[in-house]
């Protein structure tokens, strides 16, 4: 008689497939599409590019330190149990609970926006008729740019059913997919730089943005911290390998390990396919390839220079494949949060079933997969990852800050892996998370609301939950 499985989560990932997790989680939009944001902010080559490296060393601070929290608590959901046990469970549900409304699912819903850019490029996609796009509700308008919004939903519910099918089928389209886009990457940069038509004098060209006579310091600051802001986009979903914890083998070794390479060779990448970027266009003439169309992508504007038509439809469906894959992987490192919350009593309780038979966490991908097709439907590329940066560094810096948190209150527990650095290096990412929200809170005050009133809207559901867990208690003991 064939035994039946005991329900839960398998061990399925190796250092290797743990790697490729990390970075299929974050290559997939931000490489592609942030370049533009930056440099109108910047308007200088050489400071876009310093952007994307600070931004790489200041993410590669945060995973050094968290790879401590990984290897101390290897358990799904990740940053949510790390954040309960530094300080408490309130701040570890509107953790969670953020994830589900917009730091993870916005992230979804953005990477399939540029998936649908990337088929836009090949076949430009339908528009509605003006005035139903022009059509608002509170602000939004759900059918504007209509064609990209149901593409990109359709990947969405896609790939929600390729991870319901099973865990090692969801990595291994991670696999295939991200040597896909390192293959896209090294594609692009050795093409720009080994084409005549790019130079390193344009390196030395500003744009419009740029002040005549040179930065102050307070405004050099502020110009950077919002540069920042938009290449933390290209670097988001470094965190996401906590999640699946009880799926890693031997997690108390392969986590710390797998979070840093991927973290190093995604900095290295990142850095080479900007500065390809701007080696074969001037800023200026760059910014202007990208606002002819909302759909349009730096990669793609760049190999149009290059090669014509033809280029840019061979980087456009490379992108298709990229973003195909990081889609996939958020989705699936995704939803063991919603999992690890619902076992714990605080999130829908259906979502902490797995599937009898794939033993994968179905009904919390499906949760997941529904908001994030409204969210599609709300919002544009910029807006979504917007609202997730805000949303996302008020917790990064909490979850970095529990390393100093936990060496206190948990000083016994066994930490297979220490912070490299303590207590420099997770202070320093922990300043940074500061700063950068005060900015962006002065720069961009109606998102930055919008990102914290996601944030507490979940603090009625938090009060229900903790309700109804002691009434249960209750009846239990009585």
């Amino acid at each position: 008689m064939e035994k039946t499985p005991k329900p839960g989560l398998v061990r399925t990932f190796g250092l290797g497939m743990a790697t490729i997790i990390v970075m299929s989680s974050i290559i997939g939009s931000g490489v592609f599409k942030k370049v533009a944001p930056m440099a109108e902010a910047l308007g200088s080559p050489v400071l876009v590019i310093l952007a994307w490296v600070l931004a790489g060393l200041l993410i590669l601070c945060a995973v050094l330190s968290i790879a401590e929290l990984a290897a101390m608590y290897p358990h799904a959901g990740g940053a949510f149990t790390w954040l309960e046990r530094a300080y408490g469970r309130m701040t570890a549900f509107l953790y969670g609970w953020s994830c589900f409304t917009v730091i993870q699912t916005a992230a979804i819903s953005s990477v399939a926006f540029v998936f649908a850019g990337a088929v836009n490029s090949i076949h430009p996609l339908p528009h509605l008729p003006a005035d139903l796009e022009g059509l608002s509700f509170l602000g939004i308008h759900p059918l504007d740019n209509i064609g990209a919004k149901a593409v990109a939903c359709a990947l969405i519910i896609a790939l929600t059913w390729a991870n319901i099918r099973g865990a090692r089928q969801g990595g291994f389209i991670s696999l295939v997919f991200t040597l896909s886009i390192v293959l896209c990457i090294a594609f692009i940069i050795g093409a720009a730089f080994s084409s005549p038509a790019g130079g390193w004098h344009t390196l030395a060209v500003h744009g419009a943005g740029y002040p005549a006579d040179e930065f102050t310091v307070v405004g050099f600051i502020t110009v950077m911290f919002i540069a920042l802001r938009h290449a933390f986009w290209g670097y988001e979903g470094w965190i996401a390998l906590g999640f699946i914890g009880e799926e890693v083998k031997r997690p108390e070794r392969n986590l710390p390990r797998a979070m840093a390479y991927g973290i190093v060779l995604i900095t290295v990448l990142y850095v080479l396919i900007n500065t390809a970027y701007l080696y074969v266009l001037p800023i200026g003439d760059l910014l202007d390839g990208l606002a002819a169309d909302q759909n349009n992508i730096a990669a793609v504007v760049v190999m149009d220079h290059l090669f014509g038509k033809s280029g840019a439809l061979i980087v456009s469906a490379m992108i298709i494949i990229s973003t195909f894959g990081c889609t996939n992987a958020t989705s699936l490192v995704s939803s063991r949060i919603y999992y690890a919350m619902a076992r714990d009593g605080w999130f829908f309780r259906s979502a902490a079933r797995t599937h009898p038979r794939h033993r994968t966490p179905h009904v919390a991908l499906i949760y997941q997969c529904v908001w994030a097709c409204l969210l599609v439907l709300s919002g544009s590329f910029d807006l979504l990852t917007d609202l997730v940066i805000i949303a996302a560094f008020v917790f990064y810096g909490l979850v970095v800050f529990g390393v100093l948190v936990l060496r206190r209150k948990r000083p016994a527990v066994p930490r297979p892996y220490k912070t490299f650095g303590y207590p420099v290096i997770p202070l320093i990412f922990t300043l940074l998370c500061v700063v950068l929200l005060v900015v962006t809170l002065i720069g961009s005050p109606a998102r930055s609301a919008a990102g914290l009133v996601l944030i507490l809207s979940g603090l009625p559901f938090f009060f229900h939950c903790n309700m109804s867990r002691r009434q249960r208690i209750t009846k239990e003991t009585s």
